[in-house]
């Protein structure tokens, strides 16, 4: 299903790599023994991540495979010196991750606007003949090559920045929660993961303050593993400050929901066990008043050790307690930095979950027609719909 929301590229850099430096015997009407006068070679580029605010997606970025900056130039006589190579400047949204393409290994974030990291450091300039003169070499012909290039195939990773995660089955009431608290328009409908991209929306609260709130497709048992959506939004939620996990009030056994889905995290990343959690039980208008009642005093939700509120989306009940409580827990001083490690990716289980478009002539070979499984094409029952007229 095609969507502008990109959070995974791997593409291919290189710096430039740095010009040669000049040999070259100064020669004059007046003056036949001139020296040497060779110059430097110019520096070779860069490739540089930074990190800008306005940008929500690696979109520009996916189908630009290769990135190379340019060359530094060769030195000149005079002791001129040779221009110095462009720098690759790579726009990045906030929150960017950067892997090696081979190996899976981390190599740098960007997590600041304005941020600065160079990623491949341009080659030096190589030393014209001018600087290798000693009393005893007065005319050295030889200067110093430039260094040569780095080069590098990185994964950048979107892993979103926002204050509170949603977490919970396909179906919760994540999206329609959204929706109700923010400005946000995400797809909902009744039937699993209709959420396919993560979303994000602005929260308002009391006194003109708010909070950033993003939701993610539907975890299920084995997300760590790679069913369903698999990994891929995973890592989403690893910047959240606070996870409001959310199991609808018409489970039959919330504390096991709850269990499954902190188990799946766990698996994925140990560290989000750390973040502050917040159980919400959706869906409150779909069960009577004293089922609700006995939803309330249970004693396995009490067994929690973590806030649970009872909330309805669609009729409002329990939404201000809701952000009562997220604020409470988004303003201790233990939540208010998002320092987490990044470990080295599986390339191989990355590779396979990123569907490849390009080429059109796969998705001729897997078309399946209507009446393709059918031994005979029965065109009797097609008859008088207005097709065959």
């Amino acid at each position: 299903m095609p969507s502008n929301f990109i959070d995974y590229v791997k593409i291919y850099c290189r710096s430039g790599k740095g010009g040669a430096g000049c040999m070259h015997l100064h020669r004059a009407k007046y003056l036949p023994k001139g020296g040497p006068d060779g110059g430097d070679g110019g520096k070779g580029g860069s490739v540089i991540l930074h990190g800008n605010r306005n940008l929500w997606t690696l979109l520009h970025l996916k189908y630009q495979k290769h990135i190379m900056a340019t060359d530094g130039g060769k030195g000149g006589q005079s002791r001129s010196f040779g221009k110095d190579g462009e720098d690759k400047i790579i726009e990045v949204p906030c929150g960017t991750v950067v892997y090696d393409g081979e190996t899976g290994e981390f190599i740098c974030e960007v997590k600041e606007h304005g941020e600065h990291v160079v990623l491949l450091k341009g080659g030096r300039g190589g030393l014209g003949n001018w600087h290798f003169r000693t009393a005893t070499n007065q005319a050295p012909r030889y200067a110093q090559p430039g260094e040569p290039a780095q080069e590098r195939t990185v994964i950048m990773q979107l892993k979103v920045l926002a204050d509170v995660g949603l977490v919970g089955f396909p179906n919760a009431g994540k999206s329609t929660l959204l929706s109700v608290v923010s400005a946000a328009k995400p797809e909902i409908a009744d039937y699993p993961f209709t959420t396919l991209t993560p979303q994000l929306g602005i929260v308002s609260y009391r006194d003109g303050r708010s909070f950033c709130m993003a939701d993610i497709p539907g975890i299920i048992e084995g997300a760590s593993e790679g069913k369903g959506l698999g990994l891929r939004f995973l890592r989403h939620i690893e910047r959240n400050a606070v996870l409001l996990f959310m199991v609808p009030a018409t489970s039959e056994d919330i504390k096991k929901e709850y269990g499954i889905l902190l188990n799946e995290l766990e698996k994925y990343n140990p560290e989000l066990l750390t973040k502050a959690r917040i159980l919400a039980v959706s869906k409150c208008d779909a069960v009577t008043d004293k089922e609700l009642d006995k939803l309330k005093k249970s004693k396995a939700l009490k067994g929690l050790d973590i806030p649970v509120v009872f909330i309805s989306s669609v009729a409002g009940q329990g939404i201000d307690e809701l952000k009562d409580a997220l604020w409470t827990e988004l303003n201790k001083e233990q939540n208010q930095v998002i320092e987490i490690s990044h470990a080295p990716i599986d390339v191989t289980v990355i590779e396979s979950e990123q569907p490849d478009r390009s080429d059109n002539s796969d998705d001729e070979e897997h078309t399946i027609y209507l009446n393709e499984v059918e031994e005979e094409w029965d065109l009797d029952k097609y008859k008088g719909i207005g097709w065959d007229e």
